[in-house]
């Protein structure tokens, strides 16, 4: 988690990651941020995020992020 901190960090430094929950919904995150933040992801985590995953509930915070990351490489 402490890396995919730091990630988003890298991309919008502003924002209280551990506690935010509407990164999304907030507009905290743009869809710039959001497409430079699957491309980190997919290189940190060695998975591939498919469109159909690119949904706001997966991205309104850090931690549904992980657990989108957990269920990608499971999957794999």
């Amino acid at each position: 988690m402490e890396r995919l901190i730091e990630i988003l960090e890298d991309i919008q430094p502003d924002v209280d990651y551990k506690n935010c929950t509407d990164l999304i919904d907030g507009h905290f995150l743009n869809s710039l941020d959001i497409i430079s933040l699957i491309a980190e992801l997919e290189d940190e985590y060695d998975i591939t995020i498919p469109a159909i995953e690119i949904i706001p509930d997966n991205f309104n915070s850090a931690e549904r992020i992980m657990k989108m990351i957990e269920r990608l490489q499971e999957e794999d």
